[in-house]
């Protein structure tokens, strides 16, 4: 096998977006030569009535349309999260908008919640033979007022439904404007709500009610947090993912080329304040809610941090680019040997 730093020398020698699509290709081409691997029982637990095979999992954002999970399962996680998905496909914010800042092991992207729509993204993960637990984040479209973003989650919700494990509320993305004002009390309490009711209108219908979560921000101040995570679960919420990107510019990345360009940053330099925002979500949400950790993980003590706040689960995403394949095996032996 190619040792990883010399297949990330070429994948860097790309545009960004180019080498994310390459990487997918050989994934389906090693899928392809192997065939499906499915997902390995390490650490399992069941959180909000869902089975997890392993605590590992891949980040909203990687698989948007939600083509790529049995290729993505090949990497052994437990879990992978698809989208963000819109009612309508859409092409999100012109190029380029993902920028690398490799002295940082970080990303800066402003990608705009480009997929295929949810049809199309239900019609492929129908066809999925991968069986690890899949999540679907929801997004508003970009052209919809605020006022009319309740209607686009649940149009995304009901057309995704029957394909869904758990479903996350994304309020947090910093690429949609001002999709973050959502994050406010009233606006959330009413969204929620209103995307609660209509999981429960489908559980009826489908004989199965799938946890819905809430993804935040990590820019929002600790007690705005605290009131967002009560709000969230008053309204229905099952539980939250933490965190998204932020549009901070810590001081390990400033002066960095790419770090100026709009968008949210992710990767090593977010990983203290993602663990500080799970720890106040779990202090703030109702015992047994589902916490997902994500921000800065590249090894697995990394995610222990995220575990011993309170996470119950993390996803991976820029580490993933930076260290490669191997990351999840290498966390996937480390908890088998050592526990989390």
């Amino acid at each position: 096998m190619i040792p990883y730093g010399a297949v990330r020398r070429a994948l860097f020698s790309l545009p960004p977006e180019a080498a994310h699509d390459a990487a997918l290709a050989a994934l389906e081409a090693r899928k392809a030569l192997c065939g499906i691997r499915q997902p390995a029982r390490v650490c399992a637990k069941s959180v909000a009535g869902l089975d997890f095979p392993n605590p590992v999992g891949l980040a909203a954002g990687f698989d948007k349309s939600a083509a790529h999970t049995d290729a993505l399962g090949i990497l052994g996680f437990g879990f992978i999260e698809v989208g963000g998905i819109t009612p309508l496909p859409q092409f999100g914010n012109p190029r380029p908008r993902i920028f690398r800042l490799p002295e940082a092991e970080a990303l800066v992207n402003r990608m705009g919640f480009n997929n295929c729509g949810a049809k199309q993204a239900a019609e492929n993960l129908s066809a999925r033979k991968w069986t690890g637990v899949t999540g679907i984040n929801l997004g508003k479209g970009a052209q919809t007022p605020l006022e009319e973003a309740a209607d686009d989650y649940c149009a995304a919700l009901e057309l995704t439904y029957s394909c869904g494990d758990f479903f996350t509320v994304n309020v947090s993305s910093p690429n949609t404007e001002k999709l973050r004002e959502l994050q406010r009390r009233g606006s959330l309490r009413e969204l929620v709500r209103a995307v609660s009711r209509r999981r429960d209108s489908l559980a009826a219908a489908h004989g199965r009610r799938p946890p819905l979560l809430v993804k935040f921000s990590p820019d929002l101040p600790d007690d705005e947090l605290r009131e967002a995570a009560t709000t969230a679960a008053e309204a229905g919420a099952d539980g939250a993912v933490a965190a998204n990107t932020t549009l901070s510019r810590p001081a390990a990345v400033r002066g960095l080329a790419g770090a100026a360009e709009a968008g949210g940053l992710s990767g090593r330099p977010l990983f203290s304040r993602a663990v500080e925002v799970v720890g106040i979500l779990r202090e703030a949400l109702p015992e047994g809610a589902m916490l997902i950790g994500v921000g800065g993980i590249f090894s697995a003590e990394d995610a222990r941090a995220h575990f011993r706040a309170g996470a119950d689960l993390i996803q991976v995403y820029t580490g993933l680019i930076y260290r490669g394949p191997e990351l999840v095996d290498e966390m996937l032996r480390d908890f088998a040997a050592n526990g989390i």
